[in-house]
């Protein structure tokens, strides 16, 4: 059985697809990210609650204050890349349930009227908007260099607010030279399949 998607862009999006280290100069504009951000929010979520907020790190101040949230050996990364994003989970998403999940507007109060309701719910399905995030970059023909060696804590004080939980900081661009470390390896079928 072949897949339907083209090898072309099965190798873009996944057998390619390799964490940047390095970027060019060549900047990237607020129109790919809108590009990116119009394809990948069609992503599924439970409750189409799309809780994944994205904080675009562009001013020279912006970057220099996020740098020192950074682990050492992330920080010349986030420095020099062209673009870089927060990723982050809105634990007050249920309020705009009403006009995401229209056809059943009370889930805001029925499932998610409790905070710690709303944060599971919100780290689970922002974390899995923020691998569309990270596939849409690579359909895009951009490179990403997500990363959690962050200091989670200083980067919500500094950047978001109490009803936004930090997952990861992305740095965005097009590969620079020596971007990729060699390939680490990968479980088999057999390694990661049960059939019951």
């Amino acid at each position: 059985m072949s897949l339907v998607l083209d090898p072309a862009a099965q190798d873009l999006l996944f057998r390619e697809a390799r964490t940047a280290n390095t970027f060019t100069d060549e900047p990237v504009t607020d129109e790919q990210m809108q590009a990116i951000y119009d394809l990948v929010k069609y992503g599924p979520t439970a409750f189409n609650q799309s809780p994944l907020r994205i904080t675009l790190v562009r001013s020279p101040e912006a970057r220099e204050r996020l740098v020192q949230h950074m682990a050492e050996g992330n920080r010349p990364k986030t420095a020099a890349a062209p673009l870089v994003a927060i990723l982050s989970a809105d634990n007050e998403f249920h309020d705009e349930l009403p006009q995401l999940f229209p056809h059943f507007p009370q889930a805001k109060d029925a499932f998610f009227s409790e905070r710690p309701a709303r944060e599971g719910a919100a780290l689970l399905n922002s974390a899995l908007q923020a691998a569309y995030f990270i596939v849409g970059v690579r359909a895009a023909g951009l490179a990403a260099g997500p990363m959690t060696g962050v200091d989670f804590e200083g980067v919500r004080k500094e950047f978001l607010d109490d009803d936004h939980t930090p997952l990861m900081v992305v740095n965005i661009g097009r590969p620079g030279p020596d971007a990729w470390f060699p390939r680490s390896p990968r479980l088999t079928y057999e390694q990661v399949v049960t059939t019951v």
